[in-house]
């Protein structure tokens, strides 16, 4: 991996926030930096918008922007943000009556929003959401009471427990990613973590490669998609050297540009660009914490 033309790409390609997420993740930046720009995506009512899932273009706050807002909130280890309090109360406020958030909420203009999220049905709850969200959610509060303590965390983990533990039959790959997830981040903190973690895996083929049904030709969710944490409990789902694989995978997949592609269909121009910007800060990351760079 060529880290100076990753910083190149991020420098004339990413939003603001991606280049201040790679200065923080490079060591010259700060967590400060980080919430400034985080910022500019906030609404009165809490929670966030404005493009921060970029394929979702609209103001409105959504369940999507949650996630972004809390992932950055934890790579900034973000210990006395006065955000945090108001997102916990806007997600209770729009978590439904069986625990779940929805997949998206409504939106007044459509305009450069995959059609997906402009689609969906803001009345059911769903596991791809609300796992990724509370994923989020319990990294964040292993620097936060508050967020362990949380109401609106309590709910949200109850409604995962019991909807992964009520599958039936392969998830598709996005709510199998997500789980996932979920169940490294509860894991030691919820006595189910482990059966969680044996129940999903076995929904994962040998290789780790799950392809994205009704996705881009070629899209897929690969084993460091699934498990990116080098500590995390599902590194036990791969076998040895699957993951090694990976990241080779991943360091050669740094574009002449020094970004990285994504294997998805992007949804406006914009999105496009932000997607790169995202997928390099994300891969940058990923090899780092697994000791490549």
């Amino acid at each position: 991996m060529d880290i100076g033309a990753a910083v190149s790409f991020v420098t004339g390609s990413a939003r603001l926030l991606d280049r201040r997420r790679l200065d923080l993740l490079l060591g010259i930046g700060s967590p400060q930096a980080v919430l400034a720009a985080l910022d500019g995506y906030a609404n009165p009512d809490g929670g966030f918008g404005w493009g921060l899932e970029p394929d979702l273009r609209g103001p409105e706050s959504q369940p999507a922007g949650a996630m972004h807002a809390l992932e950055a909130l934890v790579e900034a280890a973000a210990v006395d943000s006065p955000r945090v309090p108001l997102l916990l109360d806007w997600l209770q406020r729009h978590t439904l009556p069986d625990g779940g958030l929805p997949f998206a909420l409504p939106m007044r203009d459509p305009t450069g929003t995959a059609p997906f999220w402009a689609g969906a049905d803001p009345t059911r709850s769903a596991l791809q959401t609300t796992s990724q969200v509370a994923a989020q959610a319990h990294r964040l509060a292993r620097h936060r009471a508050d967020v362990a303590g949380s109401p609106w965390l309590r709910t949200a983990t109850d409604y995962c427990l019991a909807a992964i533990g009520g599958m039936e039959g392969a998830p598709p790959a996005h709510e199998l990613l997500f789980a996932i997830r979920f169940a490294d981040a509860v894991h030691g903190v919820v006595p189910e973590a482990d059966d969680l973690l044996d129940r999903l895996g076995r929904h994962l083929p040998a290789d780790g490669t799950v392809p994205v049904q009704g996705g881009s030709a070629g899209e897929a969710l690969r084993p460091l998609s699934f498990s990116p944490e080098p500590d995390g409990a599902s590194r036990r789902l791969f076998a040895p050297g699957v993951i090694e694989a990976d990241l080779a995978r991943v360091a050669g997949e740094q574009q002449d540009d020094g970004g990285w592609r994504v294997d998805f269909t992007a949804y406006s121009p914009m999105a496009a660009v932000e997607w790169r910007g995202y997928a390099t800060v994300d891969a940058v990351c990923v090899l780092r914490r697994n000791g490549v760079a």
